[in-house]
């Protein structure tokens, strides 16, 4: 029997393929003078459990990756990346 998948099933069933890494965001602070995480927090207004989220290379809002790089002034290829289980 084969069964489909749709909508929110089919996110559901991919969010467990590929996992998010924050490893670029975190060299791209470092590398621009803010070696702390709660710099990231005071530039952009992030909550405490948003930057636990990031700091735990869980998945954030649009919304989030979007204001990080507006106001770092960078793309989203260079403060995340996503990894393809196997």
């Amino acid at each position: 029997i084969h069964e489909r998948l749709v909508g929110s099933e089919m996110c559901i069933r991919d969010r467990c393929m590929m996992e998010v890494s924050y490893n670029k965001l975190w060299k791209l602070m470092i590398d621009r003078g803010m070696p702390h995480r709660s710099d990231l927090r005071a530039l952009t207004g992030i909550g405490t459990n948003t930057l636990a989220k990031l700091s735990k290379n869980q998945q954030v809002s649009m919304d989030v990756l979007l204001k990080i790089c507006n106001k770092l002034d960078c793309d989203i290829s260079d403060i995340c990346e996503f990894i393809k289980e196997d």
